[in-house]
């Protein structure tokens, strides 16, 4: 099997393996596991902790209803501070971006003309992907494992509505392998198109370190605009590149989830994903 190949396999089942546990809970046992992915308990358990970082019942333990709740306790991060000790910078998805630009207001009131978009389905730990992307980096990510894949293509086409789409995995493909923390030969470069208040939001994103969360409300204070949090929010759930741009570590104060836009059981596995990653 060639190593793109190989990939390909991990993820796939990486991702049904994250499925069933998000779907059955802690109940389910290491055998079980493994038999449901036509592997061994010990091929399984290594393959799994290799990918993942922990083992499988660590796992289980991070998809917990409580788990939100325990990462607003424990490793909540006011924005501000995290820039003064330089956390912004440490975590292991911020470390595959050599840069990341964002689209001028001139540029994005044009609503993609001139602009020539690269898209491709992709496989991930959280299900089928679409990743689009310019010459300039990545500008989309969508997961369609709530939504649907059709749904998933309309959303993010409609972003930028008068763009040239054209279908090209090969440009994108090595991108989305550092993207998915896969070996790959070159970063993934982020191009940010949005307004010039969502670009902001989403720049305070890009600064909560891997691992950790914060609020909207602490976002809201950390781009000069505290009152704005609904203004906020709404600018989160508009995030066109999902995981990259953390929107799943913005929660409410109380430990809520609160929305996501392709789905709570996504923000809550990708929750899940990161913190596992995080410890490992």
């Amino acid at each position: 099997m060639n190593v793109q190949a190989d990939e390909g396999y991990h993820f796939q089942v990486m991702r049904r393996a994250i499925e069933l546990i998000d779907a059955e809970g802690a109940d389910m046992t290491l055998d079980q596991l493994a038999g449901a992915m036509g592997m061994s308990p010990a091929h399984f358990q290594r393959l799994f902790s290799a990918w993942v970082g922990v083992s499988p019942k660590r796992y289980q333990q991070y998809l917990t209803l409580g788990h939100a709740k325990a990462l607003l306790e424990d490793r909540f991060t006011t924005l501000a501070a995290a820039d003064a000790a330089g956390l912004s910078g440490t975590g292991r998805l911020h470390d595959l971006f050599l840069r990341w630009e964002a689209m001028s207001p001139g540029e994005f009131a044009r609503k993609g003309a001139g602009l020539t978009i690269r898209w491709g389905w992709f496989d991930s730990p959280f299900g089928p992907s679409l990743v689009m992307g310019t010459e300039r980096g990545i500008c989309g990510i969508g997961f369609a494992a709530e939504t649907g894949a059709e749904a998933t293509m309309q959303d993010l086409m409609g972003r930028w509505p008068k763009a040239i789409f054209i279908e090209d995995e090969a440009m994108l493909r090595p991108w989305v392998l550092a993207a998915y923390g896969a070996d790959a030969a070159q970063p993934a470069p982020l191009y940010l198109i949005g307004a010039p208040f969502q670009i902001k939001v989403w720049e305070a994103l890009l600064r909560i370190p891997t691992g950790h969360v914060t609020t909207y409300s602490e976002i809201a204070g950390a781009i000069g605009s505290p009152r704005a949090v609904r203004a906020v929010g709404t600018a989160v759930g508009r995030n066109p590149i999902s995981l990259l741009i953390p929107c799943h570590r913005a929660l409410r104060k109380s430990g809520g989830l609160g929305g996501y836009h392709w789905g709570l059981p996504v923000k809550r596995s990708i929750l899940a994903w990161e913190s596992a990653r995080a410890e490992a």
